[in-house]
């Protein structure tokens, strides 16, 4: 039985520094906020070599929830201005959320 979800959590994990690009961009798409993370990645150097990139240890997390209506224009704007191919280096993926609090409108 497929559930209905009205909301998404978009996460996006970025190259230290670079979250207010995020949220310009996420911002742009019709995101309200976010919440910021601080974290630190653990690839092996194997990743760097095969991938041909340095990988930045500093990272930081962003939390954006969204309507399930604007998930796709949110993840687009943020990959455009903040992928693997910008200084960002950004990964970013959704999860459906099924039930929230308070969302303010």
């Amino acid at each position: 039985m497929a559930e209905n979800f009205n909301y998404e959590l978009v996460v996006c994990i970025v190259n230290a520094g670079f979250s207010t690009n995020v949220m310009e961009a996420a911002r742009s798409a019709g995101a309200k906020g976010g919440t910021i993370l601080r974290a630190r990645g653990t690839a092996n150097p194997e990743s760097e070599e095969f991938f041909n990139i340095t990988i930045q240890p500093d990272k930081e997390t962003l939390l954006i929830l969204v309507p399930k209506s604007i998930k796709d224009d949110v993840v687009k704007a943020v990959y455009k201005e903040c992928g693997p191919a910008t200084d960002a280096q950004g990964i970013t993926f959704s999860i459906p959320v099924n039930r929230t609090t308070t969302i303010m409108e």
